[in-house]
């Protein structure tokens, strides 16, 4: 269904992105932002699926500043490289592509974005530094607490597990607070829960979060 681009940041860095489109005139752009493992198979299946919902969706290889093309898996080698990608994360580069990305998803309508990982907490930021969005949704950013003083510009919802090793339920709590407009579900699930090719792969979680993202989409999405 998809397709490999190509896109430009603001900076000059050119970089690829996959993008997959409805069969019909969509209802809008997608921007899917990727986990510490590239634009890789679980990546591609969002964007698949979003435009199956009818949006065009379109990943941004945000490590592409460092290694093209990064596309991983989860053995435990593969994880230990993807991590030394965020070892220093430069986050004023990944959302200048974000950005990009964003810029491109717009022509099809109002624009959206969608990250899991380190995915939901840049779309948590660009939630709070792109003007435009008009909608934001996050699954298990676990930086988001880090920025948590930063305030959302468009709806914004949120997904955790409760059973999350990398996001405490005091942090969750503490972005609720620090966000009373924004909606924050969790599940009773792990880390990476509504990633199928995990073993953290929560499915009845995965399903509920999923259904609320595409209500959250057709609430937020309206072409005015």
């Amino acid at each position: 269904m998809g397709e490999q681009i190509s896109l430009t940041a603001s900076d000059g860095h050119t970089f690829g992105a996959y993008r997959a489109d409805p069969a019909d005139a969509p209802k809008g752009g997608m921007v899917v932002i990727q986990e510490i493992f590239g634009v890789n198979h679980h990546i591609r299946v969002v964007c698949d699926r979003l435009a199956a919902a009818g949006y065009s969706a379109i990943a941004p290889s945000l490590f592409d500043r460092s290694e093209r093309n990064f596309d991983s898996g989860y053995s435990p080698d593969e994880v230990a490289k993807a991590r030394q990608f965020v070892a220093k994360p430069d986050w004023d580069a990944m959302l200048r592509d974000t950005q990009a990305a964003f810029d491109a998803a717009q022509s099809s309508g109002p624009t959206g974005i969608v990250g899991f990982c380190l995915g939901g907490s840049i779309a948590y930021l660009a939630a709070a530094r792109i003007s435009g969005l008009s909608a934001a949704i996050g699954y298990y950013g676990g930086q988001i607490i880090r920025f948590s003083d930063e305030q959302e510009k468009c709806p914004m919802q949120l997904h955790f597990g409760e059973k999350d090793d990398h996001i405490p339920q005091t942090d969750v709590g503490i972005i609720r607070q620090k966000h009373p407009k924004a909606e924050i579900y969790t599940y009773p699930a792990g880390h990476a829960f509504s990633n199928e090719d995990r073993p953290s792969f929560h499915e009845p979680s995965s399903k509920l979060a999923w259904e609320r993202t595409l209500k959250f989409l057709q609430a937020n999405l309206k072409r005015r």
